[in-house]
């Protein structure tokens, strides 16, 4: 008789209600990027990832001559698959350099109709579905559970700009919250903060953080 498969723990229970959830903690980032340091094509997807909020769809779009030529500093602009508009990221530093660390292990650098994000096995671009499953895959590897998938990537950006103004004033704090309103397309600050899976969060430490 053969074994089963163990299961991923990061798979969500059958049934159950799929919330996918950011990376919260900075030093898990850096688990994952240590991880994958050995693959530069998956060290770039990931840093880009939480570092532009791009989706899934819109990062695996990416071509070689989108971005071959950029600095750090300049706009990365990418079709939207979901409504055929076009969004435009300031690359930093951070993603300039993933960048190029994947162009010089590119098996086509010189192609700039080449997908940036390829598959190793037939050269096509990567599919969404394969990055989610790559991201669960990843954050098991480092012993981080929960509900992650390729959304994760795109939720980390905004939580970690959110977290890094929220201890700051409430004029800052509400400033990048309507900032990240326009950068996700969210109607309202609600909406953005249960997307970032920050609002329970935040309303425990109201309780926690004064006893009467």
């Amino acid at each position: 008789m053969q074994s089963k498969t163990p299961r991923n723990p990061n798979h969500p229970v059958k049934g159950s209600s799929i919330k996918v959830e950011p990376i919260r903690n900075l030093s898990d980032i850096q688990k994952l990027k240590d991880l994958l340091a050995y693959c530069p094509r998956d060290l770039c997807l990931f840093t880009l990832g939480i570092n532009t909020a791009y989706r899934a769809s819109e990062l695996v779009s990416i071509k070689i001559g989108q971005v071959a030529h950029l600095e750090a500093g300049d706009q990365l602009t990418v079709k939207q698959p979901k409504n055929s508009k076009y969004r435009s990221v300031t690359l930093n530093e951070t993603a300039y350099k993933a960048i190029q660390n994947c162009l010089a292990s590119h098996p086509y650098p010189n192609n700039q109709f080449a997908p940036l994000f390829y598959s190793k096995t037939t050269n096509k671009p990567l599919k969404s579905g394969t990055v989610s499953k790559y991201l669960k895959e990843w954050c098991s590897m480092i012993g981080i559970t929960g509900n992650y998938a390729s959304h994760t990537m795109r939720k980390t950006w905004g939580y970690h700009v959110y977290r890094k103004f929220n201890g700051y004033d409430n004029q800052g704090s509400h400033a990048k919250i309507a900032e990240l309103m326009i950068a996700y397309g969210h109607a309202t600050e609600r909406q953005t903060l249960e997307y970032l899976c920050i609002q329970d969060r935040d309303i425990s430490s109201l309780y926690l953080g004064l006893e009467l």
